[in-house]
């Protein structure tokens, strides 16, 4: 798990569909709401791009990501 790598979610582009939610199984997201809630920055895997990927609003960068 990482520790300097987790998602970042623009609330102005979220549509709150939940897909990154449902999709990370690792708790770093609160699973009791659709919204994603980023709750467990420490169980983000490094490198990990799966929720952002799913994004269809394009919502989630990665703090750590040299890219952006």
């Amino acid at each position: 798990m990482a520790k300097n790598w987790y998602p970042m979610i623009n609330e102005e582009s979220c549509v709150e569909c939940g897909s990154c939610v449902e999709k990370c199984t690792h708790g770093v997201y609160d699973k009791s709401s659709q919204k994603p809630i980023v709750i467990y920055t420490d169980g983000c895997v490094d490198g990990c791009h799966g929720c952002g990927n799913l994004c269809p609003a394009d919502a989630i960068q990665y703090y750590g990501d040299t890219n952006i």
